[in-house]
């Protein structure tokens, strides 16, 4: 069979050569410290990694990022380019949560003030934004209003009234990726999303308000409007349940079309079509209406929050100046220029629990931070800290522009179930100054921050291999979970 056993490489590095007897087309590179490594071995993280690495058309390495973890087909943690001509895509390599991300607002508010009306502020935040499994949003969309969110994108949420023209100049493809498609989504997934878009939704999905504790990184936090001791609210949602049903119904595309290509695999989870097919022309499309739906769907909670301020302090969005810093995303997959062994190429870069991390001077970087580099956002676990960080040359020869997107899960949700009682998780909270408002029992538990990696070691490994580097530590005082 061949030795699978990571050896380490460097600081912080670990490989599994190509062994071409195991079906293995490139390498497998693991970005961990040895305690981050052993929780990796604990499941089939590694085995999964091994297993994209056999994907046709896959270039250079098929990489595991510190907060690595067993996903489906991919792990979760997980970056893989495949070559944009020859290569493949796969609805695995990006998950069902298309286009889960984080956004982070600023305030110059303190936490002494803001401490004086947190319960007030979380009250009023929890009943404003919906949460918890199949919440519906607080819009009605027609057949032709929904193709507009899937086509404009954040866009479209700012034209209805919801924020401001400077919140695109900072989003991702500023929050409106091109040559989405909303023919090739299917009507249950219009079904599923219609109603949910402007909602949480459930699992790790929150808002959290944050105070800075610490600021690493001067000039990047000044750019970012970023000081120590004030107020931030970072929110972490995705595509809810039409972006699952998208990836639900392009894997069974993929899966059917595979004999016709002649692909075969080692894991049936993996299912990928060429990305110049029909099928994967078909999937490209939809899965980009799902990025979109996300982006207007961050949008929209951004302006009620930013409401939810205005009500609470009496004061206006600008005297309070909540301005979004960034908005990333971190289940995603789309064309770009990559250079690999010394050639520029044009790759489908699939990031599965995984945010892009660019340098400065890349076209991708919004203007604002070009000369800078990329603002990345990894949020911690429930109670923990969470980081801002800055994209550095490193990560595009080490994990083609990208590093985590949180903090790695290690426990289950049935065995935090069976380990942690709501009460516990509240204490432990309340111990630390922390003020939750969850609508479920177990969107408390199954969240609890001991089933999950220390985010501060997951940030560490990035920031030592100069994939991307501190700018700021954030830790919460106030959570509102569904």
């Amino acid at each position: 069979m061949g030795d699978i056993t990571p050896k380490k490489i460097g600081e912080n590095q670990y490989q599994i050569d190509a062994d071409s007897n195991l079906g293995m087309k490139v390498p497998v590179k693991i970005y961990a410290n040895q305690g981050l490594l052993d929780k990796m071995l604990t499941d089939r993280t590694i085995m999964q990694a091994r297993n994209v690495s056999s994907i046709p058309g896959i270039v250079g390495h098929s990489v595991v990022l510190p907060d690595g973890h067993e996903g489906y087909g991919f792990p979760v943690g997980g970056v893989a380019a495949m070559d944009a001509e020859e290569g493949m895509i796969s609805p695995g390599g990006v998950g069902y949560d298309i286009n889960c991300g984080v956004r982070l607002l600023r305030s110059n508010l303190t936490e002494e003030v803001v401490r004086s009306k947190l319960k007030d502020l979380v009250t009023d935040l929890f009943s404003s934004i919906p949460s918890g499994v199949g919440s519906k949003g607080a819009v009605k969309l027609s057949h032709s209003e929904l193709d507009e969110v899937l086509v404009n994108g954040v866009n479209w949420a700012i034209d209805h009234g919801y924020g401001s023209t400077n919140d695109s100049d900072v989003c991702e493809e500023n929050g409106q990726i091109k040559n989405a498609d909303p023919n090739k989504v299917s009507d249950k997934a219009r079904k599923r999303g219609a109603p949910q878009l402007g909602s949480l939704g459930s699992g790790n999905h929150f808002l959290e308000i944050q105070k800075v504790a610490e600021v690493h990184d001067e000039e990047a936090a000044e750019k970012m409007g970023i000081k120590e001791g004030t107020i931030t609210v970072l929110v972490h949602c995705g595509s809810r349940g039409f972006g699952h049903q998208v990836c639900s119904d392009y894997l069974r595309v993929s899966e059917q079309a595979m004999s016709k290509y002649d692909i075969t695999l080692p894991d049936r989870e993996l299912a990928c079509v060429p990305n110049t097919s029909e099928e994967g022309e078909s999937y490209r499309k939809a899965m980009f209406a799902a990025l979109n739906f996300a982006w207007s769907n961050r949008q929209m909670i951004t302006h009620w929050t930013r409401k939810s301020f205005e009500r609470v302090f009496n004061q206006s969005e600008s005297d309070l100046d909540m301005k979004l810093v960034y908005d990333v995303a971190h289940n995603i997959a789309k064309v770009e220029k990559h250079k690999v062994n010394g050639e520029e190429r044009k790759l489908v870069v699939h990031r599965k629990g995984a945010t892009r991390a660019f340098p400065a001077n890349r076209d991708e970087v919004p203007t604002k931070y070009r000369h800078l580099g990329q603002p990345v956002l990894v949020p911690g676990s429930m109670g923990t800290a969470s980081w801002i960080l800055l994209g550095q040359p490193n990560s595009m020869d080490l994990s083609f522009g990208s590093t985590a997107h949180g903090a790695g899960r290690t426990m289950s949700r049935s065995k935090a179930r069976r380990n942690y009682t709501e009460d516990d998780v509240k204490k432990s909270l309340n111990d630390k100054g922390i003020f939750i408002k969850a609508l479920t029992r177990d969107g408390v538990v199954e969240e609890t921050p001991q089933a999950y990696k220390d985010v501060n070691s997951v940030v560490d490994v990035s920031h030592n291999l100069g994939i991307a580097t501190k700018v700021a530590k954030l830790v919460p005082i106030g959570v509102i979970k569904g």
